[in-house]
């Protein structure tokens, strides 16, 4: 998926949209959603949800790590790496 028709604003704010819900709503996988990474999207949600009723909560907060960590990653480049990177190529993990 090439991304390569977003403006400086419209990139600026996927990347916003993408760390600030890494960072809030993790566990989800909706950041994941957002950036078009449906298979990962859905890995952590089911993860997080099934695992999480599971193992009390445990699956849960290790999924809102990683989001955690993602979130920080996405909003602490510059918004040509996060193009680079998560939109035009295909890195789908941190």
């Amino acid at each position: 998926m090439i991304m390569a028709s977003l403006s400086d604003a419209e990139l600026s704010n996927k990347k916003l949209a993408a760390g600030l819900l890494g960072i809030f709503l993790g566990a989800l996988g909706i950041h994941k959603f957002v950036l078009g990474k449906n298979n990962p999207a859905m890995i952590m949600l089911v993860v997080s949800l099934a695992g999480g009723s599971i193992t009390c909560g445990i699956a849960y907060a290790v999924m809102q790590v990683i989001g955690l960590i993602e979130g920080i990653i996405y909003l602490t480049q510059t918004p040509q790496e996060f193009k680079e990177i998560y939109l035009d190529g295909d890195k789908e993990w941190f």
